[in-house]
């Protein structure tokens, strides 16, 4: 990968992780559920004004909805609003990677190698650090939550292989069609019209600004702008040589949310971090074979000899 392009990847990564600053803040303003409706309802205008839809089937479309969109980030607004940190679900989230691998030998007959399942162990048992030393200090709720909305993401995962879309963005954007009525429902039933009606009241005074600049932050710079470079990353280099700058984004979100917000992790809960960073980059690690360039044609169009090296 070239110098350049690693540095986009670097790039995507920091975005990603200071996006959990910017969820912080929206969620001080917008109740968690009505959140991730406005997050998505201001998506889905452009989306349905100017993208075309993706090519896929309609089934799977929904299912990257519900899960990518809906499920993840409920979870996830839903664990942060309940006290989970900044920081550390950043690196919660990351579950998404073995639970994937899991979705896929179960529904996608996919092989379960003993690389694979070695690295889901330490993934899993570095949660069990980190669900420890949260659960004791606030509960696990809010722990279980985060770990939901990372199984949310492995099903949108799943629904995106099988969709196998030839403009990934398209899908990526129209799957923000999905969450908005739902999300909005659900917190009409849960959240209530007044408590609705008392965010958006207040959202248009002065101190609900840092609100809507995490707000405009997570739907530019964290889905558009990031999603954007990640999928053209991803379909010019190999899987196995982007992925592994996703690690990269637990670490920026933990020491952004420390500096940020105080929010320092303890021993046991950075422990449980790098076992869940090292199982993760362990499981997903994959050989790529080189592949020969075609031998060269004359103007005939046939090859020609392959040229004797000069050493």
């Amino acid at each position: 990968m070239p110098l350049r392009h690693a540095a986009l990847a670097g790039l995507v990564a920091a975005l990603w992780g200071v996006n959990f600053l910017a969820i912080h803040a929206s969620l001080q303003q917008f109740p968690p559920i009505f959140l991730v409706a406005l997050r998505f309802a201001i998506l889905a205008v452009p989306a349905l004004l100017f993208v075309p839809r993706p090519r896929v089937p309609a089934r799977w479309l929904i299912g990257y909805g519900l899960g990518f969109g809906t499920l993840q980030f409920l979870g996830l607004y839903l664990g942060m609003e309940a006290g989970f940190p900044a920081g550390l679900a950043s690196l919660v989230l990351q579950a998404s990677a073995p639970f994937t691998v899991i979705l896929g030998v179960l529904f996608l007959r996919e092989s379960m190698t003993a690389r694979r399942a070695a690295g889901i162990c330490a993934a899993v048992a570095g949660l069990a650090l980190v669900g420890f030393s949260r659960g004791g200090a606030d509960g696990w709720w809010a722990f279980w939550l985060v770990v939901l909305g990372a199984f949310g993401w492995a099903v949108g995962n799943l629904c995106s292989r099988l969709a196998a879309p030839d403009r990934p963005l398209h899908l990526i954007m129209w799957m923000s069609v999905v969450p908005p009525v739902p999300m909005l429902a659900l917190s009409l039933l849960v959240e209530g019209p007044e408590q609705l009606r008392e965010a958006w009241t207040d959202a248009a005074t002065m101190a609900a600004v840092p609100a809507w600049i995490g707000l405009a932050y997570t739907v530019i710079l964290g889905t558009i702008v990031g999603s954007g470079i990640w999928v053209w990353l991803m379909r010019r280099h190999p899987a196995g040589v982007v992925a592994p700058f996703s690690m990269l984004v637990p670490v920026v979100g933990i020491l952004a949310a420390w500096l940020v917000l105080g929010e320092r992790p303890s021993v046991l809960e950075g422990l449980g971090g790098v076992l869940v960073v090292a199982g993760v980059l362990w499981a997903s690690h994959t050989r790529i074979a080189a592949v020969r360039p075609p031998p060269p044609r004359d103007v005939r169009g046939e090859p020609q000899p392959e040229a004797r090296s000069a050493h």
